[in-house]
């Protein structure tokens, strides 16, 4: 039997994610008490109907903060034959922001003396356990509802039950390191097509690009050494108990360098590991959100 818990800051897409497991065949509750998951559990395993064989539930600020602060250990204390995770979403700031100014949404935590913006400071405290305990966090801030949707699928769904589920991503630093990162690789120090102007305007993945940067010297040594390194650590990574990590490469812009050494990072790993995912952050053209 599988439990997923989705958790997150208001506006994160927790919603999104929760539709998603449902049409995936999940059956899910949104703003589920934490005292409750108990009883659910119990009454899902007595129940044994494969109707309950895979459970999502949405857990957030809605919660007494009493319980959102005890559900890391009382998800410690479900049956054994539970296989229990826990997704937490969340967006910068600004991102949340806009998205409530276009929804017209009220957060949970605002009143005529809490402003948005601290209800959303607020809110981040009070889910701070779930958020460190969580198996998997995902950054929504640059993604689409299908992006987002997308990710669920592959991360949550298509992903076997045992195994390190492996995601590299690539990024501009001028926009930031996404949130969810877990390693960062920092490649701004190798040859930059951008400076070439008839590769000004491809990516990484075009292969005029490829031809170029398969050929530097100092791009096959970066790519030799992150490669060795996390040949090196992800099966200590595995062995604690970690069923998801996020790989993050960035260069400047997030258009060449970094999807380039994504990508072949991306086919290095999938020879050896079963569950392998690439994202470009700065590709996408899509809309938030």
């Amino acid at each position: 039997m599988r439990l997923i818990v989705i958790s997150g800051r208001s506006g994160s897409g927790k919603s999104t994610a929760l539709n998603e497991l449902a049409d995936q065949g999940f059956y899910c509750i949104d703003n589920l008490p934490a005292a409750l998951l108990p009883a659910l559990v119990e009454q899902a395993i007595a129940s044994d109907s494969p109707e309950y064989n895979n459970i999502a539930v949405c857990i957030d600020a809605r919660n007494a903060w009493k319980d959102l602060d005890g559900l890391p250990e009382l998800l410690d204390l479900l049956p054994d034959q539970l296989w229990a995770q826990i997704l937490f979403l969340d967006a910068d700031d600004s991102s949340l922001l806009k998205r409530f100014s276009e929804t017209r949404r009220r957060h949970p935590l605002t009143t005529r003396d809490v402003p948005l913006a601290e209800a959303l400071r607020r809110e981040s405290g009070l889910l701070e356990p779930i958020a460190t305990a969580a198996s998997l966090t995902v950054d929504s801030s640059d993604m689409s509802i299908y992006e987002l949707r997308n990710l669920v699928r592959q991360r949550l769904i298509a992903r076997p039950e045992h195994g390190i589920s492996i995601q590299f991503q690539s990024f501009g630093f001028k926009r930031g390191i996404p949130g969810d990162s877990d390693l960062v690789f920092d490649v701004r120090v190798l040859p930059n097509p951008h400076w070439i102007p008839t590769l000004r305007e491809k990516s990484g993945k075009d292969e005029a690009v490829i031809e170029f940067l398969c050929q530097e010297p100092l791009v096959i040594e970066m790519l030799s050494d992150i490669g060795t390194y996390l040949e090196t650590w992800l099966p200590h990574y595995a062995e604690n108990n970690r069923s998801y990590i996020t790989i993050s490469i960035g260069c400047t812009g997030g258009q060449h360098r970094s999807v380039y050494i994504a990508e072949r990072l991306h086919d290095r790993f999938t020879r050896t590991h079963d569950h392998v995912l690439v994202r470009h952050r700065e590709l996408s053209q899509i809309k938030p959100v």
